[in-house]
């Protein structure tokens, strides 16, 4: 009987044996830990049931829409499950499905890369050249009547330079040797001789003190010299200020061009920068690309009226301070007229007497 039993005992111990190859124990797995992201847990392994492999062929993973799990390790060897997913990184043949899985994703807090366009609007364009005369032509018309204004004041300005300085040039040589003159002589019959022809008004002095004198030697006698010198005197001092105001003739222009200069660019500036605020409700965007031209064109207004008010200012006083030096300078020839008449009327009294 027990030989009779022996084979059947065989046969199961082999089944048994071939069972126990199939279904090893259980061991942890580190394949999930070292593929998957550390912020997904990873998916338990598919149990596959104990089968005959010769009966039901190879087990396919079910199919599934997302990325692939990482392939269940080996039964038999625990390490082969630590190398199989380097092997398997390593095959170049993979599905097109893994190969998409392991493509890292760009973060979209660092921005667009190289490769990709960047998001946003496209750039604005100027509208028109940033230039002096650029803004001029892009300007509304009333801001540039201001700028043609300030520009034909600020030519004004330069006109009135060239010419003063040299009339000024040529009234201080003439005075110079006028006054030269009437000091180098004796008389004042003599002085007018040697000013003859001359229409300074330092000549002018001196033939008008000898005219009254002609007029009124017939009075001198019984009235006396203080009449006299006191016509002398008033007639000196009209001759200096009418040569003193027809010098200053011209810088009067200077003067309103420096204090109403700024103000008429500051009209252009507020008119162009309303227009740019009107511009920006219209086109309801506040981009600079926008904004600014128009602000720019503005303050061009602001620029040529200080360029038109600040030389203007500049000049008016250097030709203020030359015309006050001037009229001192005649005032020294009036004062040496003056003398020379008062010294004549003594010889005539001390002659007679």
């Amino acid at each position: 009987m027990a030989l009779l039993l022996r084979p059947f005992l065989l046969i199961l111990l082999t089944a048994v044996a071939a069972q126990a190859q199939e279904e090893p124990p259980a061991i942890p797995d580190l394949s999930p830990q070292l593929q998957a992201p550390a912020e997904e847990p990873a998916a338990p392994a598919p149990v596959v049931p104990s089968q005959d492999p010769a009966e039901t062929g190879p087990v396919l993973p079910p199919p599934s829409d997302t990325a692939p799990e990482p392939p269940a390790p080996a039964a038999a060897d625990p390490a082969g499950s630590l190398e199989a997913p380097a092997s398997a990184a390593a095959d170049p043949t993979g599905s097109p499905e893994a190969q998409a899985g392991a493509a890292p994703e760009a973060d979209p807090a660092q921005g667009p890369t190289a490769d990709e366009p960047a998001l946003g609007l496209p750039p604005v364009p100027i509208p028109h050249d940033l230039t002096p005369w650029g803004m001029f032509e892009a300007a509304h018309w009333v801001v540039q009547a201001v700028m043609i204004v300030l520009a034909a004041a600020s030519f004004v300005t330069w006109t009135v330079l060239l010419f003063k300085l040299v009339e000024i040039a040529i009234a201080r040589r003439r005075l110079a040797s006028t006054a030269g003159t009437v000091r180098g002589s004796a008389t004042l019959d003599e002085a007018v001789q040697r000013l003859s022809g001359r229409r300074d008004p330092a000549a002018f002095m001196a033939r008008a003190a000898f005219e009254e004198l002609q007029r009124s030697d017939a009075a001198l006698d019984l009235a006396g010299t203080a009449g006299l010198k006191e016509r002398v005197r008033s007639i000196l001092e009209r001759v200096e200020a009418q040569a003193g105001e027809r010098l200053r003739r011209g810088i009067g222009l200077l003067a309103t061009i420096g204090s109403v200069g700024p103000f008429v660019g500051l009209f252009g500036t507020v008119w162009g920068i309303m227009n740019a605020f009107i511009g920006i409700s219209q086109s309801q965007t506040t981009n600079l690309a926008v904004v600014a031209p128009g602000i720019a064109e503005a303050l061009l207004a602001t620029g040529l009226g200080l360029v038109a008010a600040i030389p203007a200012v500049v000049i008016y006083n250097h030709f203020v301070r030359s015309i006050a030096s001037w009229r001192l300078s005649l005032a020294d020839a009036g004062a040496a007229v003056e003398r020379m008449l008062s010294r004549d009327l003594d010889f005539r009294t001390a002659g007679r007497l």
